[in-house]
């Protein structure tokens, strides 16, 4: 609900107002309350959904250079026996990398993209994927590893990508032959024709469409679907003639695409936000996509596509009015506020179910 700063920023931040053992603790809290086993219990049976993807953050799990923090594998290994109990698959997926894959906040980044600059970054991304494949490899619950988020690279560098995810599909074949691995495409998983040399058994392409972004992200207030976006029409037939070129893609290469993420900035059902969502749903249908959406749960904003449940109130953790907003505020409040702030992170108590666009996942 705040400003899109990356996680470390963040940390820093809290750790000098707050100390080491104030961060820590603010972790634990954390992680042990905004996703729980009722979450899980939702996406099954009020959701009717069957598979949950779930991102994380390199440091969870690498505590050191090629050293594994066995506490951080605990939330995932969590995460799986949920998901055991309320019969959903999972998808592990690596979404900040050592380095950052992409120049956005949502990788960890400052505005580089260092993984693609560093080997030392990318070979200790391979060996995190070793560890984590090695560990699952047994675990049926799994359905695959989404083994990196959203890479960017320049047009001319796209073989840095698919190096990487070579020497990534090696590592993890050395112990698991068995999980899907998803391959995400260049630019934010849009341009995935460089892929097709990696295409294999259990291997899938990931795509991630929220185009046109100036509308599902509420860039520009003005816009409505159907209608003209940015100069071009954009109904029905668009989203298909959109998403044709992966079905063809697909079809020529004998490979599975799969919509890691979609997902719009509800503003009420009032700028056709619906409408677009079912137009998605029916052609990943027609196109035979598998998907996830982007997100279970969020702080609704006036930008970015926001969650199935959402926090809809203005709490002194939210602050819509500034002049800190969202989570910097919980770097000032957790000293005397961390009981109020465990509660407004669990879904039941703060958090409401979008019945429309629930409907339409369902």
């Amino acid at each position: 609900g705040g400003r899109n700063i990356p996680e470390s920023n963040f940390k820093e931040q809290f750790k000098k107002k707050n100390g080491e053992k104030g961060l820590l603790e603010f972790e634990k809290k954390y992680r042990d309350n905004f996703i729980r086993e009722e979450d899980f219990k939702n996406i099954s049976q009020k959701l009717k959904l069957n598979t949950v993807r779930i991102p994380f953050n390199y440091r969870l799990i690498e505590k050191t250079p090629y050293r594994y923090d066995i506490e951080g594998l605990k939330y995932l290994d969590k995460a799986v026996n949920w998901a055991k109990k309320y019969n959903l698959k999972v998808i592990l997926d690596l979404h900040a990398s050592c380095g950052a894959q992409n120049p956005d906040w949502h990788a960890d980044s400052s505005g580089k993209a260092l993984l693609w600059e560093k080997k030392r970054n990318q070979d200790r991304m391979v060996k995190l994927w070793g560890y984590l494949s090695s560990y699952f490899k047994n675990e049926k619950t799994i359905l695959g590893y989404d083994i990196l988020n959203e890479p960017v690279v320049g047009k001319a560098e796209t073989g840095k990508i698919k190096n990487f995810y070579q020497n990534i599909i090696r590592e993890i074949r050395s112990s698991d032959k068995k999980h899907l691995i998803f391959l995400e495409g260049n630019l934010w998983a849009q341009q995935i024709d460089f892929l097709k040399p990696l295409i294999g058994d259990n291997i899938q392409i990931s795509i991630h469409t929220y185009q046109p972004l100036e509308y599902t992200f509420n860039f520009s207030r003005q816009f409505s679907y159907p209608g003209k976006i940015n100069g071009a029409r954009w109904n029905k037939d668009t989203v298909r003639r959109y998403l044709e070129k992966y079905q063809k893609f697909a079809k020529k290469n004998k490979v599975n695409i799969f919509v890691g993420e979609f997902g719009i900035n509800y503003r009420g059902g009032f700028w056709g936000e619906l409408k677009w969502i079912k137009d998605m749903l029916y052609y990943f249908k027609q196109f035979g996509f598998g998907y996830t959406y982007w997100t279970y749960k969020a702080v609704a904003n006036s930008i970015f596509p926001d969650g199935v449940y959402q926090y809809l109130a203005n709490s002194e953790f939210v602050r819509r009015e500034g002049p800190v907003y969202g989570w910097e505020n919980y770097i000032y409040l957790w000293k005397t506020k961390k009981n109020s702030l465990t509660n407004f992170f669990r879904t039941e108590n703060n958090y409401i179910l979008n019945k429309e666009i629930a409907s339409l996942l369902s």
